[in-house]
């Protein structure tokens, strides 16, 4: 039978409701589970007495042992007593389910029906050498240590893995490793909520995200309950007229929650990149480990992208003693998952490709380091190459054999490979903080995930955002790996956002005229490839913020995050340019201050202008991959 959840599952936003999943191969429910496995319920103690709600589901098949799988969650364990958890909350993989594991999941601290106090994001204690101070890190030892002292018929092999917060959690696992930790994958984890999850990208709010998220999970807890919080009520089916409507940033958590968002008020408390945001930043607390590690996200993952990306850069660097591997694929946040990853929004990928993810690569990897077995060969990067669709297995990530090249805004809304040779202008826009441009075409109040894939025609149609379009392309042109926005920009005020995005254009004429798989014809279609927002006072330093000289030229670099996507022959490649993207951000009242202070009389009209010329040439650079001399990883391109 087919498994039909809905799964509420949170992070860094993974709070969405997903249901009817269809996976397209064959799946097992919790009656599976329930015919096959014991559960069995435990409060485990932590080194400062607290206690966590823990189940452990083993095998009733006691002829042999098993390794352990822990996964640990603040969004609940969902079944409690005699109820049982269907496969797909138990395991990164259905497949995994027929092979046996001993399968423990857990509600984190201070979450649920675990006791203590559940500090969003909590830092990794500044005192190691104190034994009473506790941290994710600390929970995951004590957790781990538990369960190999007081559970039966296991092989003292401990895996761990989880999605958005919960691979936060199995981050956590690797800093100070319990030594029976053996292999972990952390999908779509966090790294740094400042820079690029979560919470802020190069210090602009992500606002929809953050307060449903802090809704969800991080409200006041008086004791332990197994009960979820109340849906917020909007009254509207627009977020963006909730936000418009609503206020200022500093007011909505007294507004709506009488203050019992605690979490929300902190993370407006520190604007800037200071260090209560070091302190949550994971990659300074990662050392060499001596386990395998599977890094997991997906290219449009809307919430935690930076993150993976940076803990695998950071693993590679540190020089493990594990092995370190990167899968990206086609997927929004959790897609892997919870989707079939054929399609996402419009766009199909042609295969079934979380089918491909989980039977042929995360349920071998554990079978491969906790039993010795599944025929796994470890491979630097199994990435997916959007635009071909096509698997692809690298001996490195970016590939080596990669060119940079730029990409230049010209006259007439032109885009081309050739530097302008003269001056040639600038293009202006008028940013107005009371009509933002909408992040997305969808009538919702939750971000959703399809916006980071969605159709843009509606927006190059907007007087407040640039187009800028090549001629349809000759060749194919792959690009692989981070791109680099350098702008040369101008602002009336005195502080602007800048969204710079990076969009395949389909031919016009599209002999064949097929439909995606939503009915929506593809003539023309304007796919967003990748994106990125940056508050433009960070333009020099994230911590010391400094204000624009208005009417003044000034550079803005930043990165839009690694994509590997080939535009193909007869498409153009596209760039749009503007100042807001609401309400997935904050509106930027164009003056120089702490946004989280502003009044609404301090929002205000800008003139935005974007160089092209010589001496001021706006471009992106572009990682361009050529397929000549580029060396695949022996398995060469994988099939579906």
């Amino acid at each position: 039978m087919r498994l039909s959840l809905v799964y509420r599952f949170g992070i860094s936003a993974i709070f969405a409701v997903f249901v009817l999943l269809a996976h397209g191969f064959e799946l097992m429910d919790e009656d599976y589970v329930k015919a096959n496995y014991k559960k069995a319920e435990f409060m485990v103690p932590m080194r400062d007495g607290s206690r966590m709600l823990t189940a452990v589901y083993s095998p009733k098949d006691d002829s042999k042992k098993y390794p352990i799988l822990l996964y640990r969650t603040p969004y609940s364990i969902r079944a409690y007593g005699s109820d049982y958890l269907p496969p797909n909350y138990l395991s990164p993989s259905e497949f995994m389910i027929e092979d046996g594991y001993i399968f423990v999941v857990q509600d984190v601290r201070g979450t649920y029906m675990s006791e203590g106090e559940f500090s969003p994001f909590r830092p990794i204690r500044p005192d190691k050498n104190n034994l009473d101070m506790v941290d994710e890190s600390t929970d995951n030892y004590d957790t781990i240590d538990w369960l190999i002292s007081n559970i039966d018929n296991h092989t003292g092999r401990v895996g761990q893995w989880g999605i958005s917060y919960l691979g936060l959690t199995t981050v956590m696992g690797l800093v100070d490793p319990h030594p029976a930790l053996l292999a972990a994958s952390p999908q779509a984890s966090p790294a740094d909520l400042w820079i690029g999850d979560d919470a802020f990208h190069n210090g602009a709010f992500r606002l929809s995200y953050t307060f449903s998220w802090m809704n969800e999970a991080a409200r006041i807890r008086p004791q332990p309950t197994r009960s979820k919080p109340d849906e917020f009520d909007y009254k509207t089916p627009w977020g963006y007229e909730f936000f418009l409507n609503s206020g200022v940033s500093r007011d909505l958590n007294k507004k709506y929650f009488d203050g019992h968002m605690p979490s929300f008020q902190e993370f407006i408390s520190h604007p800037n990149y200071d260090d209560y945001w070091k302190a949550r930043n994971v990659l300074n607390h990662l050392m060499p480990v001596n386990v395998a590690v599977l890094n997991v996200a997906g290219w449009f993952d809307a919430e935690d992208f930076y993150g993976p990306i940076s803990i695998y850069h950071k693993l590679e660097q540190l020089n493990s003693g594990g092995e370190n591997s990167l899968v990206i694929g086609p997927w929004r946040h959790a897609g892997w998952h919870f989707d079939s990853g054929e399609t996402l929004g419009d766009i199909n990928f042609g295969s079934k490709t979380s089918e491909y993810y989980q039977k042929n690569i995360v349920s071998k990897f554990f079978s491969h380091y906790l039993k010795g077995e599944g025929g796994y060969s470890p491979v630097e990067a199994i990435v997916f190459e959007t635009g071909k669709n096509e698997w692809r297995f690298l001996n490195s990530w970016p590939p080596k054999a990669i060119s940079k090249k730029n990409i230049y805004f010209r006259g007439g809304g032109k885009l081309s490979f050739d530097r302008p040779v003269s001056e040639e202008g600038a293009d202006t826009y008028i940013s107005d903080p009371e009509r933002p441009v909408p992040f997305s075409t969808e009538i919702r109040v939750k971000p959703g995930h399809t916006w980071m894939i969605e159709d843009q025609r509606l927006a190059s149609t907007r007087p407040d955002v640039l187009t800028f379009r090549t001629e349809p392309l000759a060749h194919d042109v792959t690009v692989a790996g981070p791109i680099l926005v350098n702008l040369f920009a101008s602002t009336s005020g005195t502080d602007s956002d800048f969204f710079v995005k990076l969009i395949d254009e389909y031919p016009s004429v599209d002999p064949v005229s097929s439909p995606s798989s939503n009915g929506v014809h593809m003539a023309g279609y304007q796919m967003l490839v990748g994106v990125q927002a940056m508050r433009a006072k960070f333009r020099d330093s994230f911590s010391e913020p400094k204000p624009m000289v208005a009417d003044e030229v000034t550079p803005i670099s930043f990165n839009i995050w690694d994509k590997f996507h080939t535009f193909k022959t007869g498409h153009r490649i596209m760039v749009q340019v503007h100042s807001s993207w609401f309400p997935a951000y904050d509106r930027n009242p164009h003056v120089f201050m702490n946004i989280f202070d502003a009044k609404e009389t301090d929002y205000q009209k800008a003139e935005q202008t974007i160089y092209r010329g010589n001496g001021a040439a706006s471009h992106l650079v572009l990682p361009v991959l050529d397929w000549s001399r580029h060396p695949l990883a022996s398995s060469g391109v994988a099939s579906n």
